[in-house]
């Protein structure tokens, strides 16, 4: 599959570091773009350059691991880290397209405590170092509703309840474990319900139940347009997308966390890498507790250090929004919560997405 590759090679030209210092190459970061890639040039890239002199070149990509194969492929490594998903970093690692990553080089946190011990459970593997916990939720209009609103996925399947129509996205993923949750399985038994044929059949006669009430989307960018312009009442969503509608655009939208699915993107470094060294140290410098919190004023990701949750302070640009209460990982959010299990998908992902597209064509 072929990815259309936005270069944004600007160097960040940060005055004040040494004249000497500059000469050091340029480190090549790849990312998503958008309000997430600009989260970490704030966070990440320039007090980085600050401290060290190296100029960063942002480039963007649309994931996957296709780009990364074909450079390492090649022979011809142009990117020196870049933004991946967890099956990404975990593929690639066992495909031997990344380098291998030692986590006990990673700075502990304030108090001592080794990063080892500091990064939330599944953070660090063989090749990855995890930056952001990002969630699938999903948001209401307020406006839509009276006194009595939505506060569980039970609640978006209850289309007696609360009328109109619900934004879903346009695939298994996630909508399956929605669909079981809100029909009463528990957040630790999902994946092993899923994993039956029982288990499918029941996810499908939830989703059954309000089918003709759904609006499907796509792109990340549809659902707070969907809820913004009235075409559906609630949908699922990523959090950081309604978060930047009620924080930058000031819409009525509210958040259910109630069994989100969350995830996390991680660092990696391309196998030969032409400025590994560097690389690693901006690894460091770039999750260590203070980077990661800082991160977390420029979009509602949580970090995934625990030492970082504490030092979440508020939105960059409006002091009297607090960012801790809209993170995935804040314990309020957290604790109804499910891990995206990108083994089950691996195995079962062609499967479900048969069955769902025959389903949809219903």
């Amino acid at each position: 599959m072929t990815h259309l590759l936005r270069t944004t090679a600007v160097a960040l030209a940060l005055g004040g570091f040494a004249a000497g210092a500059a000469t050091a190459e340029p480190l090549t970061v790849v990312s998503w773009g958008g309000a997430y890639s600009k989260s970490q040039v704030e966070a990440y890239h320039k007090p980085y350059t600050e401290k060290t002199g190296t100029e960063i070149v942002s480039a963007d990509y649309n994931g996957g691991l296709a780009e990364i194969k074909a450079q390492v492929e090649s022979g011809n490594v142009t990117w020196d880290l870049v933004d991946v998903e967890l099956s990404d970093a975990v593929r690639g690692c066992d495909e031997g397209l990344l380098e291998p990553i030692d986590a006990s080089m990673l700075p502990p946190a304030p108090d001592g405590t080794p990063a080892t011990e500091d990064f939330l459970p599944g953070t660090l593997t063989d090749c990855a170092v995890a930056t952001i916990v990002w969630s699938t939720i999903y948001a209401y209009d307020a406006t839509q509703f009276g006194d009595t609103k939505p506060t569980t996925l039970e609640d978006f399947f209850d289309t007696e309840k609360f009328p109109g129509k619900r934004g879903m996205r346009k695939t298994p993923k996630v909508n399956l474990e929605f669909a079981l949750m809100a029909d009463g399985v528990p957040a630790d038994e999902v994946y092993e319900v899923l994993s039956t044929p029982e288990g499918v059949d029941r996810a499908f006669a939830k989703l059954d139940t309000i089918k003709d009430d759904v609006i499907w989307w796509e792109a990340g960018a549809q659902p707070p347009q969907m809820l913004a312009d009235g075409e559906v009442v609630m949908t699922t969503a990523y959090n950081g997308r309604i978060f930047n509608a009620i924080a930058g655009e000031d819409k009525p939208f509210n958040i259910v966390w109630d069994g989100q699915v969350w995830d996390l993107d991680l660092w990696v470094i391309p196998t030969g890498a032409p400025n590994k060294e560097e690389a690693l140290e901006f690894i460091k410098f770039s999750t260590d507790t203070q980077r990661l919190a800082d991160q977390a004023s420029w979009i509602s990701y949580g970090p995934a250090r625990k030492s970082s949750v504490p030092l979440i302070g508020s939105y960059h640009n409006k002091p009297d929004l607090a960012m801790g209460p809209h993170m995935p990982t804040a314990p309020e959010n957290f604790e109804n919560a499910v891990q995206n299990d990108f083994e089950f998908w691996a195995d079962y992902q062609v499967e479900l997405n048969e069955r769902f597209n025959a389903w949809l064509a219903q």
